[in-house]
């Protein structure tokens, strides 16, 4: 739950209304100087009261607006008592009381209605929608802002035009509404900018920002916010300046951009706490919370909700209070503390239902039935959801009657109820499409997958997986929000979804499918981690739909329990009677593979390991081999405690165990195939097996095979590149050898690995130590089609900012800012001296990681280490390489096998410590 700033454009200015008197009100005649006297008096107060709301003082101006009131009541001056009134309104409002608010304007109303004043009737109604607005009430707040606005058109009020367009466009924006709450900003802004309004024109401008956000154009949502921020520095506004750098940061955050994210949500808190806003500075607090939440570092998460719940309750601001309960709510929800969570999420419901938030009253009830949920305890669960689904519904939050469902499906789900379960993710599924929320769409086609997969349904089961993957897989292409948070509609994670429909296919038979939800899974896991991943026109086709699903999916809107057995049988029959050939056709981009090249690509379930091997023009083919996921972590833990110990002997042994799992199911289609390079997509901990280093009990795969890791089929490039000459950039770390530099130990040969290069490559430039810095690296990016890196980079489980590439005068690049580099016209990446997975082995996402940044910056390549291994084998390692690499076509994979056999073929380099570690990253050919 993110604490948003919104840059709301209330009317909070006095003007005309009215007081209904009784119809027989009659004035009384009074000498003429006398009235003026009182006149000048009444005007006096009323001027006092409208100080005491410019400067804050709005319980002061509860008494001083009285006060005028009562002396324009007393010499009968309708215009003088609708002014007062109006501000009592204000008043009343500025200290949260709504409901006297709204009786101040209907009585201001009133009266401008019978002395037929538009102006203070357009003001009356737009003071009231704003009061609906706060209500939450955004349908209400609508029609009267829509009336107000027609007014102010009619007596050509431009100003207040633009205010009442502000407000529809928040309310708009409340109800999901984005493309009239985006035609309604425009239209403010065109208004600010013709009155030369910049505080309007930069609060348009962050609305627009909002908006964007929402729909998940968080480039565009960006965009505006630094407009609205430059137009804030420029006025001097710093409270704007602010809520800007919130914004901005809430943007980053989506992006997963948590550094950018908490640099900016500093600076908004700087400038909080500069001019005392304890409100934006509680605010602050809580967006950082929710940075660290997102980073996993929850105890520090939860230190800045504590921090933002103390402000929140030291400046009574309730509303504040309930979202720094919920986020802590939240944050133990995370850490499985539920019994704590619920703790904070009741505290939060309380608040709510006290100030009347129908919204936030929602989502705590929502909050509360995905924690019960997770204990086990589905009849309160549902409970809980069905209340929040009542107020959903009272105040046509379509998105959160959606999600309601969805918690109640997945607990109907839980009780063995599909029936029920059934009936609300189709709920759900409407109106996701209704309203165009393409997260949810996949929430509940994955949900209904897996109430008929309980029900053993399984072709419908996997056309609705299916379904719920092609989904996001459109929205990637976008990248737009995959909603990292996870609903808890949601079953497991997304990953885990993808893992079982492949699974699910497998069972069936249908193995190219599989083959593609696979791949597919590789992206998915690379959003989880890095949560910036865009997809291409392959990907967002998703897994081919066969023509027998695509008959029936229109019945997939409406499926009964009992209607889904007769058409699960139907489908069945139906895909059993496809050819072979049809069920397992490969996409035409597939086969320009050329022949001799071959994919492995393993998955790793509970008591197995599911392998499919393909090769060109020919079926995929599934072998699987009978291990448990304990008995496989276990021989990779021994496979690389010998590979990593230069003085072992019996790392064979290891290795040949592991070539019997992995390899050794496919020694006859090897052989068919005429096999000379694989390309290989491991699964979870398999990415930290090198491959080249198995060995078949004569020789290492590596003297037999181009070995080239890949991270999806579907964002590789498979056709054939011309070589270009080498133009190589290098840098060196350097260092003395046992000394510490930066917090890492000296690379002294790594100077000599770059003079090697130096010699070899006539038109390479090095540069080392102090020089070797990331802008004089990055300067000089378009001149190279090489970058060569002989320095330390740790690719760390963890989040991305966990993983960096350190340069030789202590600069350092995170794994998530590798995307910033634009280097569309670099070949390879070389990282010489880096390691993967220090401390416990996670599942070397990080590896997939660093592979996809260096190729989404435009890299084609990258070599890197699965250990740091020593500098003088390194030196020889890279010298043998580019060896090779100056021959005439001779491709970065061939180059890096030659170089790797021409260590094992020495005497002092030839354990696969210092040869295997390395490996390609992307097609290699």
């Amino acid at each position: 739950m993110i604490s948003r700033i919104y840059s709301l454009k209330f009317v909070l200015v006095s003007g005309l209304c009215g007081i209904l008197f009784a119809s027989d009100l009659s004035f009384a005649i009074a000498q003429a100087q006398t009235s003026q006297n009182r006149k000048v008096e009444a005007e006096r107060l009323l001027e006092v009261c409208r100080n005491d709301l410019k400067t804050g003082k709005n319980q002061q101006a509860l008494q001083d607006c009285q006060q005028a009131l009562d002396a324009y009541k007393a010499i009968r001056d309708l215009s003088g008592a609708s002014k007062s009134l109006l501000n009592l309104g204000v008043a009343h409002y500025a200290l949260g009381k709504y409901d006297q608010a709204i009786e101040y304007y209907l009585q201001s109303l009133a009266i401008a209605r019978e002395i037929k004043d538009r102006l203070a009737e357009g003001k009356s109604l737009g003071n009231m929608g704003v009061v609906y607005l706060a209500f939450g009430k955004y349908d209400k707040a609508i029609e009267l802002h829509l009336q107000s606005l027609a007014i102010n058109r009619e007596i050509k009020d431009r100003l207040s035009e633009g205010q009442d367009l502000g407000n529809l466009g928040l309310a708009y924006y409340s109800l999901g509404k984005y493309d009239q709450a985006i035609n309604s900003h425009l239209q403010l802004l065109a208004i600010a900018r013709e009155f030369k309004d910049r505080l309007s024109e930069g609060q348009s401008l962050g609305n627009l920002g909002l908006v964007y956000y929402a729909l998940g154009k968080y480039d565009q949502a960006i965009e505006y916010h630094r407009q609205r921020l430059t137009i804030a520095k420029e006025i001097k506004d710093r409270l704007s300046e602010g809520q800007s750098l919130g914004n901005l940061g809430i943007a980053y955050q989506a992006l997963g951009r948590y550094d950018k994210a908490i640099e900016h949500h500093l600076q908004f808190l700087a400038i909080a706490r500069d001019l005392k806003d304890r409100l934006g500075e509680g605010a602050a607090l809580g967006n950082l919370g929710v940075s660290y939440k997102s980073l996993g570092k929850y105890d520090k998460a939860i230190e800045y909700y504590l921090q933002s719940l103390a402000i929140a309750r030291a400046i009574k601001d309730r509303q504040g209070e309930g979202k720094a309960l919920g986020n802590l709510g939240n944050a133990y929800d995370f850490l499985g503390k539920y019994d704590k969570a619920i703790e904070y999420h009741l505290q939060y419901l309380a608040i709510a239902r006290e100030i009347k938030d129908r919204d936030d009253e929602g989502l705590a009830l929502g909050n509360l039935s995905a924690a019960y949920n997770s204990l086990g305890k589905y009849e309160k669960a549902i409970d809980y959801s069905l209340q929040y689904l009542a107020i959903a519904r009272e105040i046509k939050d379509r998105r959160g009657e959606g999600q309601a469902l969805g918690n109640l499906g997945v607990a109907y789900d839980s009780l063995g109820k599909y029936d029920k379960a059934i009936e609300s993710h189709l709920q759900l599924l409407a109106i996701a499409r209704e309203i165009k929320d393409r997260n949810a769409e996949g929430i509940s086609l994955n949900n209904l997958g897996f109430s008929f997969e309980n029900l053993g349904q399984l072709e419908i089961a996997s056309l609705y997986y299916k379904e719920s993957i092609n989904v996001y897989e459109s929205i990637r292409k976008d990248i737009r929000k995959l909603d990292q948070e996870e609903q808890r509609s949601y079953l497991g994670t997304i990953s885990k979804r993808y893992k079982g429909l492949a699974t699910l296919l497998l069972n069936q038979g249908r193995i190219m499918e599989a083959l593609q939800v696979l791949d597919l899974l590789k992206v998915q896991e690379l959003e989880d981690y890095l949560k910036n991943i865009k997809g291409n026109d392959r990907s967002a086709q998703g897994v081919r739909i066969l023509e027998p699903e695509r008959a029936i999916r229109s019945q997939l809107l409406a499926l009964s329990l009992e209607k889904g057995k007769d058409l699960n049988r139907q489908l069945a029959t139906q895909i059993q009677q496809l050819p072979k050939s049809e069920i397992n056709k490969v996409p035409d981009y597939l086969q320009q593979i050329p022949q001799g090249t071959v994919l492995l690509y393993p998955l790793i379930l509970g008591d197995q390991l599911e392998l499919i091997f393909f090769s060109p023009n020919t079926i995929p083919i599934r072998r699987t081999v009978k291990i448990s996921k304990d008995k496989l972590e276990f021989l990779i833990t021994e496979y690389r405690a010998g590979l990593i110990d230069s003085e072992s002997e019996d790392v064979k042994e290891a290795s040949k165990a592991l070539y019997d799992v992995l390899i050794k199911p496919f020694d006859s289609e090897l052989a068919a195939a005429k096999a000379n390079t694989i390309l290989y997509a491991p699964d979870g901990v398999l990415r930290y097996v090198p491959l080249a280093a198995l060995y078949d009990g004569k020789q290492w795969l590596v003297e037999k095979y181009r070995i080239s890791n890949l991270i999806a089929y579907t964002l590789t490039d498979f056709s054939p590149k011309p070589k270009s000459q080498p133009i190589i950039l290098a840098g060196a770390f350097g260092g003395k050898a046992g000394e510490k530099k930066f917090g890492q130990f000296g690379l002294p040969a790594s100077l000599k690995e770059v003079q090697s290069i130096a010699r070899s490559f006539q038109n390479s430039v090095t540069l080392t130590e102090n020089n070797f810095s990331r802008q004089a690296i990055e300067s000089k990016f378009k001149n190279h089609n090489i970058i060569h890196l002989a320095t330390h980079a740790e690719f760390n489980v963890g989040a991305p900012e966990n993983s960096f590439i350190i340069f030789g005068n202590g600069d350092k690049i995170h794994l998530n800012e590798i995307t910033d580099w634009q280097i569309p016209n670099i070949d390879l990446i070389v990282l010489s001296a880096c390691q993967t997975g220090t401390g416990k082995l996670g599942d070397g996402v990080e590896i997939l990681g660093f592979g996809y940044q260096v190729q989404k910056a435009g890299a084609k390549m990258a070599i890197a280490s699965l250990w740091s291994v020593s500098d003088a084998g390194t030196g020889s390692l890279m010298m043998a390489f580019y060896d090779q690499l100056q021959k005439k076509n001779v491709s970065i994979s061939e180059s890096l096998r030659q170089s790797q056999i021409t260590l094992i073929q020495s005497k002092e380099y030839r354990h696969p410590y210092f040869w295997s570690a390395f490996f390609v990253i992307g097609n290699g050919l």
